[in-house]
């Protein structure tokens, strides 16, 4: 309906201009990963809409529509990348501890003997 679409754009218009610009349609999937959406609310149901129908929504709004989603990859691969990369380094820091570990212990049997 009328009102459930204003309340939509409400729920993500940061700049209060009753207009969604594509930063705040990309909040919406921002907020549907953070599980910031309510089961309920419309935004949640656009952020899972895993389809579309070219002839329904025209081309531009199936551009959109996989614009959106590939930025939404595009999030997630960094989110990804991002906790790998943590991981190595706590690996790389656990590594570089136990070394100096063994180092430490050589050069004091080389003062106990």
């Amino acid at each position: 309906t009328h009102l459930g679409l204003k309340n939509m754009i409400k729920e993500v218009d940061e700049d209060l201009d009753s207009k969604l610009s594509f930063r705040e349609f990309l909040l919406i999937f921002r907020k549907a990963a953070a599980g910031e959406l309510q089961e309920d609310s419309g935004l949640h149901a656009l952020a899972r809409l895993s389809e579309i129908d070219v002839s329904t929504e025209g081309v531009k709004g199936a551009k959109n529509f996989f614009e959106a989603k590939a930025q939404a990859i595009t999030e997630a691969s960094r989110f990804e990348e991002e906790i790998k990369a943590e991981q190595e380094e706590k690996k790389k820091q656990a590594e570089e501890l136990k070394q100096r570990k063994a180092a430490f212990k050589e050069l004091q049997s080389n003062f106990t003997q």
